[in-house]
């Protein structure tokens, strides 16, 4: 069996880039950094900050187009593409993408349309065969984190308090 999934929960580092295929169909590509705090052998607190790159086609190029600036919070769930080409000086270049299956978005500021707290709790996906209203795309909540526990819902023991990540050998798949 072969999996490939990937979820990203961070921030847009750079406005979407919209483009258009020959099809017609529109593109947007966009960058969010993940970041990872942990402590050091010698006990300091550290934070790393991960890169990726992220694209959109169809529907979800429309919604991140229109939804999505620099800073925004943002949920990705796709799979991790590489993609290959010759440069113009006849050098081969690499990129790595996910590309989007669905996106959530993060919760709005308090300028937002919906600053009064509306709540989003169903996921976009491009499937769907009408374009989403307002109330229709996933905002993820501010305060909401998944049980440390996945398995059986334990609360987070110290470690887990401390260091802020989760042990995906807990993540039933």
């Amino acid at each position: 069996m072969n999996l490939n999934k990937a979820f990203v929960l961070g921030n847009v580092t750079r406005d979407p880039e919209v483009r258009a295929l020959p099809s017609g169909a529109q593109v947007t590509s966009f960058g969010i950094a993940t970041n990872r705090f942990y402590t050091d052998q010698a006990g300091q607190k550290k934070q790393e900050a991960e890169f990726h790159n992220v694209v959109c086609f169809g529907k979800l190029a429309d919604i991140s187009s229109k939804y999505l600036t620099k800073g925004s919070l943002v949920l990705i769930e796709g799979r991790i593409k590489t993609r290959n080409w010759l440069n113009t000086a006849g050098v081969k270049q690499y990129r790595t993408e996910i590309v989007a299956d669905s996106l959530q978005l993060g919760p709005r500021g308090a300028g937002g349309a919906s600053a009064g707290g509306g709540q989003y709790n169903k996921s976009f996906t491009p499937q769907e065969p009408s374009a989403p209203k307002a109330d229709d795309i996933p905002i993820i909540e501010e305060n909401s984190m998944p049980p440390a526990n996945f398995v059986n819902n334990e609360p987070p023991t110290p470690e887990e308090k401390n260091d802020g990540e989760i042990d995906v050998s807990q993540i039933p798949f």
